[in-house]
């Protein structure tokens, strides 16, 4: 039987492959990833805007690759073997999270500590869209530039160099203010993500040697969606599950946790802090964390929805890499699915854990004294307001919650005595509405005021 060997076409793959869901801060986050397995302590993320020439530098102090183990690291599909905590899977990241923001891509590293010898090698997609060839170009000492030369002066390491920021930059002439800030919005997104992902790294709890992340100068600071060091943070027991998938055996760790109200973080800032990235009910539910590192931060796995009473539920999951195919993990390491075995269980574990968050979201502060009935309000013109249901009228209003860019909404069924106007409802039920309701929200509220007006009760 004649075999016939077919490779892909270099010019029409390699551009499928830029879009596998990458965003800049996923896109190196996956580069961190190859930091922390070279045993790098310190990584440099470095963005210069200066438009078609703007180019990003990812550089670490790692053991650094040998020539050949660097051109089979720029391989797609590189062969190598992973060690059993290894955050790299597919041999796929480098390449595919690299040229998903840019059209060049150059790879120095040295190994020798004694020696200044760096070798250098670069995919250029303006050549394989020439040639059709899966070709990487050797770049010599003079054609590196100190871009790539200078954080490898003095250390072992590796230096990404990303140039050509099509996807990045996103403008037809990328010059001029908006270009800029728009690159500075994304940098900001990148310290607040990479703070997220690798908290555990950051912090030295994954590792004996912390890592240290910089992003155009500034310290990344790790952000724990547990809120482990709030006193009132309500740790509950851990668990442990076994997971067997096509014939592989892993554990599963569990760890919940429910946030304090409000009122008892150890300040505003804290509490601000707390929300995180996306905000406190897009935040809460599972943390899973694969090898230490963060996968998912935030939602059920359609196990539950997003409810606003539960938002201070969080639940720490963590597997090894060995269970990768049990949690559906793709290539991105940005999804992955609940394995169906441990569903049930998981959701019994959970039952308590959204209780308690639900009781603590609740929580109403101390009633003080009782005061002298106010005396019969005089008739007034002012606009109508809207009381929730609650306590009697005389029963102290309780300290207001803000809303969810600010802290926990208010909940009508525990609002005292506290009233609300026709504005500040609206508000309310527009913050905690999905997209698609806060038109209808809008309208109702519109028909509300036209009928109001109507009888001369205001607006």
């Amino acid at each position: 039987m004649n075999k016939n060997e077919l490779i892909p076409s270099a010019r029409r793959l390699i551009h499928s492959l830029r879009d596998m869901g990458y965003e800049f801060a996923s896109a190196v986050a996956d580069l961190v990833d190859n930091s922390i397995e070279a045993g790098a302590t310190f990584v440099a993320i470095d963005v210069e805007f200066d438009g078609d020439d703007s180019w990003v530098r990812i550089a670490d102090n790692g053991r650094g690759m040998a020539p050949s183990e660097l051109r089979e690291a720029l391989r797609y599909g590189a062969e190598r073997d992973y060690e059993e905590e290894d955050l790299g899977k597919f041999g796929l990241g480098l390449k595919t999270a690299s040229l998903s923001q840019c059209r060049r891509l150059t790879v120095a590293s040295r190994t020798n500590p004694q020696r200044a010898v760096v070798a250098a090698f670069c995919w250029d997609l303006e050549h394989i869209g020439t040639t059709d060839r899966w070709e990487i170009l050797p770049v010599g000492p003079g054609e590196t530039g100190p871009s790539v030369r200078s954080p490898l002066k003095d250390t072992t390491g590796t230096v990404v160099l990303w140039q050509r920021l099509d996807r990045m930059l996103g403008y037809q002439l990328p010059y001029g203010l908006i270009a800029r800030k728009r690159m500075l919005a994304m940098c900001r997104e990148l310290e607040s993500h990479l703070g997220m992902v690798f908290h555990r790294f950051i912090a030295g709890e994954v590792r004996s040697n912390k890592l240290k992340i910089l992003v155009n100068g500034n310290e990344v600071t790790p952000w724990d969606p547990f809120a482990r060091d709030e006193k009132k943070t309500k740790v509950r027991a851990s668990a442990e599950l076994e997971v067997e998938h096509e014939g592989i055996k892993g554990v599963v760790k569990i760890e919940p946790f429910v946030l304090p109200h409000q009122q008892d973080f150890s300040s505003p800032e804290s509490f601000r802090r707390a929300s995180g990235p996306a905000n406190w009910n897009q935040q809460q539910g599972f943390y899973i964390y694969r090898a230490g590192r963060l996968i998912q931060s935030g939602g059920w796995c359609r196990l539950r929805t997003v409810d606003e009473h539960t938002k201070l539920a969080r639940i720490a999951i963590g597997f090894n890499p060995v269970l990768d195919e049990a949690f559906k993990i793709n290539v991105a390491k940005m999804r992955v699915q609940m394995p169906p075995q441990i569903r049930e269980e998981v959701l019994r574990l959970l039952t308590p854990v959204i209780r308690l968050a639900q009781e603590t979201y609740r929580k109403r502060s101390p009633d003080p004294a009782p005061a002298p009935a106010p005396a019969a309000p005089a008739p007034s013109a002012s606009p109508p307001t809207i009381r929730p249901a609650g306590p009697s009228p005389t029963s102290p209003a309780p300290r207001p919650d803000t809303s969810l860019s600010n802290g926990p909404a208010r909940n009508p069924d525990h609002a005292g005595d506290e009233r609300w106007s026709l504005v500040d409802l609206q508000r309310q039920l527009e913050e905690v509405a999905e997209p698609a309701e806060k038109p209808v929200i809008a309208r109702v509220f519109t028909r509300l005021r036209t009928r109001m007006n109507g009888k001369g009760t205001g607006r």
